[in-house]
């Protein structure tokens, strides 16, 4: 019954009660007599409180939609608020999770068209990179060789600290260019550049191990590429706030797909609130499917673990 026709009805009942017993034989003296005045009494307390609970109970679905919408997020699709109550309450829910139904399929649309151009564009950034200014950094290095071969004895400590320098910004173009857009991944796959990954963050101050299984289903481009993305942003995390000595790189099957945990043991998530970092993992982890937690390590640090499905993963 819809929440018109219950409050509708009861009211009538009341009205109707209270017209019969204006119709019967029951009085009311005057000065009303205190038995009187308590029937009175009694019958509008019970009218107030049918009403009070036609109204609870047919309006409390409309709070849980409003709690459901206050914590919806798009980037953790698939909560819906539970279709219940009067028919018109019904069908507001019902619409409103339709509506994120669409929310979320255009989200993931746009998101998709926004990360493939970005990685276009990575790639055109890092082939500049490493063609342009790379080739003429190492021209200069060249010439620079011809300099101090013929520099006097004077000059030349100057010329070999200009050759070092030029040197070093020609070994950060490479960095650069290789974080624009992996080769490894492209040429020799997602173990062999994961790996890859694990080497370039392991510095003088930070430890990072990979456990890479074997046995990996076969694993789609974009799946691939997103599973690098989310181990290069957890690792440049740790690397920047975490504080940590030891990170880790695991990789391996599970029942319904593949999983990636990136793990550190710095000073863990907290009540910190998710960054742009930790937004553009999950962003990238809805185009695929899969799903992004991150949360405290056991034992203290941070875990950042990728559940991919079998359905991306390539898989039957």
């Amino acid at each position: 019954m819809s929440l018109f026709w219950r409050i509708f009805s009861l009211n009538a009942v009341g009205l109707f009660v209270a017209a019969a017993l204006l119709l019967g034989p029951v009085t009311v003296s005057t000065p009303v007599l205190p038995g009187e005045a308590l029937a009175v009494v009694g019958g509008l307390a019970a009218l107030l409180a049918a009403n009070a609970l036609v109204l609870r109970v047919g309006l409390a679905p409309l709070k849980r939609l409003g709690g459901a919408m206050s914590t919806a997020d798009l980037l953790r699709p698939g909560a819906r608020a539970p279709v219940a109550g009067p028919a018109e309450t019904a069908e507001l829910i019902t619409t409103y999770n339709t509506m994120l139904d669409r929310l979320e399929a255009e989200r993931a649309a746009g998101a998709a068209r926004a990360l493939s151009a970005q990685e276009r564009e990575r790639h055109r950034i890092a082939q500049e990179l490493h063609d342009e200014v790379g080739q003429t950094l190492t021209a200069v290095l060249l010439q620079l060789k011809r300099v101090a071969d013929r520099a006097p004895g004077e000059l030349r400590e100057e010329v070999g600290q200009a050759q070092e320098a030029t040197r070093a910004g020609l070994d950060e173009i490479r960095r650069i260019a290789r974080r624009l857009r992996p080769g490894v991944l492209d040429e020799l796959g997602l173990s062999s550049a994961l790996r890859s990954l694990a080497a370039e963050f392991t510095t003088h101050g930070l430890t990072v191990r990979h456990q890479i299984a074997g046995d990996l289903p076969p694993l789609t481009e974009e799946s691939e590429l997103v599973l690098y993305r989310v181990a290069q942003e957890g690792l440049t995390n740790t690397a920047r706030h975490a504080a940590a000595d030891r990170a880790e790189i695991r990789l391996r099957p599970v029942a319904d797909g593949v999983e990636l945990l990136v793990r550190d043991n710095g000073r863990g998530v907290g009540g910190a609130p998710e960054g742009a970092g930790i937004s553009g993992m999950r962003e990238r982890a809805l185009l695929i499917g899969a799903v992004l937690s991150v949360g405290d390590a056991p034992g203290g640090g941070t875990d950042v673990r990728l559940s991919v499905p079998l359905t991306a993963a390539g898989g039957l």
